[in-house]
């Protein structure tokens, strides 16, 4: 079982590290990269597009997970797409977030992968 303060402590990282990615000007592609994981693993979804302008996501949400194999190629898999319209982005996305302990090993890879990126830019 996760510790509850290390499970509080990375849902307040994740939802800061969400504040930070949602800037009201450009996105830069790590940003969108966070936002497209977080919405795959909340959705369980294949292919996520991001229409920051129109506030806009587009997603094909695997139904049945029994059909997938990843040995095999596997032409059919029976999907749903879906158009969700937000209002605000950092509030729809920290409403995605889950504390199951598969999601939080999953935020916590996602904070060591943002935190070395910026760590690396630090040193250069």
């Amino acid at each position: 079982m996760v510790n509850s303060s290390l499970k509080m402590r990375i849902i307040s990282e994740l939802e800061s590290l969400i504040t930070q990615s949602c800037p009201n000007q450009k996105i830069q592609k790590k940003q969108k990269d966070l936002h497209v994981a977080l919405l795959k693993r909340y959705y369980n979804a294949y292919d996520v597009s991001i229409d920051y302008f129109r506030r806009r996501i587009t997603l094909n949400i695997v139904i049945d997970d029994t059909a997938y194999n990843p040995n095999i190629i596997n032409t059919y898999l029976p999907t749903f797409r879906a158009d969700i319209h937000f209002i605000s982005l950092k509030y729809f996305l920290k409403k995605c977030l889950e504390q199951d302990v598969r999601s939080l090993a999953f935020y916590a890879s996602l904070l060591r992968m943002f935190s070395k990126e910026e760590r690396e830019l630090l040193v250069v």
